[in-house]
């Protein structure tokens, strides 16, 4: 998974982002490393350089900020998925191994801290926070698309699979790093490859 999904950053050249475009950045990169409960108003703003005014004039609330990023994180991650899946055009059980790989190599990076939106719903464990809502509505967006890849690839049963998957990849962002960076990237997609194969049987010929 790409460095700017785990940060926040973007690779929009500093004399053309707009005040909000400098907020979210500078806002998703604290966010992540730092947590969102631990990240003032005010350190956003004198990191980013934009006026108070400016900030409260895109982002109405701290709350407003985080959805924002939230949604921003969003839209980049799906870019990765279909990035990485596009790579096996027509073969699901490809493309769910190389998530898989692509998983074990970002659990790897060095600023690597975890999945933005389970972070998000060990922060905020209140179920009326909006940054929660959209975070459990990305978990089962993934679950949905897991789902539509095993039951391409001819898993016998794809609801489970989709499961064991979604409980894998959960578990490998919350402990990848514990595995150490070499090991994480053998272990992730090796234990996901033996998930997969069994579920949907053997290679086609």
């Amino acid at each position: 998974m790409s460095t700017a999904l785990s940060t926040g950053s973007t690779a929009v050249d500093e004399g053309h982002r707009t005040a909000r475009e400098r907020i979210l950045e500078t806002a998703g990169e604290l966010f992540y490393r730092e947590g969102m409960r631990a990240v003032g108003i005010d350190t956003i703003i004198a990191r980013s350089g934009v006026a108070k005014m400016s900030l409260y004039r895109n982002f109405a609330s701290k709350d407003d900020l985080i959805c924002a990023y939230l949604e921003d994180t969003e839209g980049k991650f799906w870019s990765w998925w279909e990035g990485v899946t596009a790579r096996h055009p027509g073969d699901a059980r490809a493309q769910m191994k190389a998530l898989f790989s692509a998983l074990g190599k970002w659990t790897a990076h060095p600023k690597f801290r975890g999945c933005p939106f389970i972070n998000t719903m060990v922060e905020f464990r209140d179920t009326d926070h909006p940054g929660r809502a959209i975070a459990e509505r990305h978990t089962r967006a993934v679950r949905e698309r897991l789902r539509g890849l095993a039951a391409e690839a001819g898993a016998r049963d794809p609801d489970a699979l989709a499961g064991h998957l979604l409980l894998m990849m959960q578990g490998a962002y919350a402990g990848g790093r514990t595995l150490g960076p070499e090991a994480a990237a053998r272990a992730i997609p090796s234990a996901a490859a033996v998930l997969i194969d069994a579920a949907c049987g053997d290679q086609p010929r």
